[in-house]
């Protein structure tokens, strides 16, 4: 069977996720089948709110939680990245695996080929800016940008 068009029947790839366990809110519209990794029963791991918007593209890495709340859009080719792993020897760096959760408040807007890495929280209403790495928490009602990500604004303050 062809998966269904990118852009196109939104809301029933939506319920056809749902079906296949995942835990999508209503009003969630999710425009092309995002790349899901973990281990198993990983599909209980994800939660994502309601009214959200999901673009192409997107990876979610479920070796620890992630939680996106309603009204949040992700652009395309956002990564969201639960894992990664102690320093081990010179003989293999990449040592045992640390699951840390993600958790992005609602009404989020995270721009086109963000990543972020494990254990980070978003804030309500924040903007995470197109291309940027996000390896800290980000302040509720905050622009973020770069690589690293850094504050560039608080737009809970009418703009100048």
């Amino acid at each position: 069977m062809m998966p269904l068009p990118p852009y196109v029947l939104n809301r029933l790839r939506a319920r056809i996720l749902r079906l296949a366990g995942l835990r999508i809110g209503k009003g969630t519209v999710v425009f092309n089948l995002p790349t899901i990794v973990g281990h198993r029963g990983m599909l209980k791991e994800l939660h994502i709110g309601e009214n959200n918007v999901i673009s192409v593209g997107c990876y979610f890495d479920l070796a620890a939680p992630i939680h996106i709340g309603d009204d949040t859009t992700l652009g395309p080719q956002v990564m969201l990245i639960t894992g990664t792993h102690k320093i081990g020897s010179a003989e293999k760096r990449a040592a045992d695996l640390i699951p840390l959760p993600i958790y992005i408040g609602p009404g989020v807007w995270i721009g086109a080929r963000v990543t972020i890495l494990p254990g980070v929280t978003v804030g309500r209403g924040a903007i995470i800016a197109a291309g940027a790495l996000v390896n800290r928490d980000v302040a509720a009602n905050t622009l973020v940008a770069g690589v690293p990500a850094k504050p560039i604004r608080d737009l809970s303050q009418p703009a100048d």
